[in-house]
């Protein structure tokens, strides 16, 4: 009797170690079909959903209320000062927007020849992030005095243009400023060389 109890003591240890075994060899529970994860948010990601989702600034160069800018054309150095009467939180599309502009001309060599204004032009073109309108009217001021306003140092040119009405899915207006010069090719010639200076200014419509 006490032989037949060791092989079934001995039997119930192999029956407890592969039962065991069996239970080392299932599958966990987290790993099952249809198990539900916990897989944690990638960082990145949102990091770029919200970078997308962020406003771009809309560009406006009389953000300050004025602007001042150097040119050249040929032997002409040209500065310029951009201004508007009207507060940049008043440039609504259905208001008549003001730009106000002052010009003073250097000559190099100066040997003493004059330089005129023959005219000025501003075209202006409106737009958004995602379209551009066609442009208004243009806006023209030509001399009307031959040969053109003097502009040379210390004479200077100034000179008030108005934006009409703009789309209302405007957001920005762009400003193609063009200035015809004419410089005498000696000081005491009636003969003139042209030279001709472009400059262009964004400035932000309210909606």
């Amino acid at each position: 009797m006490a032989r037949t109890v060791r092989r079934t003591s001995v039997l119930g240890a192999v029956v407890v170690a592969t039962a065991l075994a069996l239970a080392g060899c299932s599958t966990p529970p987290w790993l099952e079909p249809g198990a539900s994860s916990s897989a944690e948010p990638d960082p990145s990601a949102s990091a770029s959903a919200t970078a997308t989702e962020a406003p771009q600034p809309t560009p406006n160069d009389l953000s300050t209320g004025a602007t001042a800018r150097s040119l050249t054309a040929g032997p002409l150095g040209i500065s310029l000062n951009y201004w508007s009467s009207l507060a940049m939180d008043k440039w609504t599309p259905g208001v008549l927007k003001p730009v106000s502009l002052s010009l003073i001309s250097s000559i190099t060599p100066n040997d003493g020849q004059k330089v005129y204004l023959q005219r000025a032009t501003m075209t202006a073109t409106p737009g958004s992030a995602t379209e551009t309108f066609d442009p208004l009217t243009a806006q023209v001021d030509a001399a009307t005095t031959s040969p053109g306003y003097l502009v040379l140092d210390p004479y200077s040119y100034s000179q008030t243009f108005t934006v009409g009405p703009t789309p209302e899915g405007a957001t920005f207006v762009t400003l193609e400023f063009s200035y015809e010069f004419l410089v005498q090719t000696t000081p005491t010639s009636t003969d003139y060389a042209k030279q001709t200076a472009t400059d262009t200014l964004t400035v932000a419509v309210t909606p």
